[in-house]
């Protein structure tokens, strides 16, 4: 598997597996509690491999992102919890990624960012960011 199977789901907490492609939709097991729904083509879905973060001179693919975390974490779950203050927060992604635009990546995006890290941590799939990275060379 590779994070083309990711999905972060409008409007649905956690990260969910693409399990198979319906006529309208399709259907996604929850990587945090393991249920299957459905889910219909009109959600908002977004691949991880396709989400970037702004940076002051480029966009960096997530999974470059989330390959630094898990660097700087040495493969552990993250020191900050997406639920930290404001400061602690841009301050931690700062140390992670030092030239992100602070102007288009809001906080509500870092806490995204921390949180997918954490539920890919939990569920043994960081492997799949090298994976994603040798793909996109």
């Amino acid at each position: 598997m590779s994070l083309d199977k990711v999905l972060a789901i409008s409007e649905k907490p956690g990260l969910y597996k693409l399990i198979t492609q319906t006529r309208s939709g399709l259907v996604a097991e929850s990587l945090v509690d393991g249920k299957r729904i459905a889910v219909n083509l009109r959600n908002n879905i977004s691949l991880l491999s396709e989400i970037a973060i702004y940076t002051l001179t480029e966009e960096v693919p997530l999974s470059q992102v989330l390959q630094k975390i898990n660097k700087k974490e040495d493969g552990k779950p993250t020191r900050v919890g997406y639920k930290e203050s404001k400061d602690k927060l841009e301050e931690y992604f700062f140390e992670v990624l030092p030239d992100y635009d602070e102007d288009r990546v809001y906080v509500s995006d870092i806490k995204k960012v921390i949180r997918w890290y954490n539920i890919l941590q939990q569920n043994e799939m960081l492997n799949l960011l090298s994976a994603s990275s040798d793909e996109e060379e």
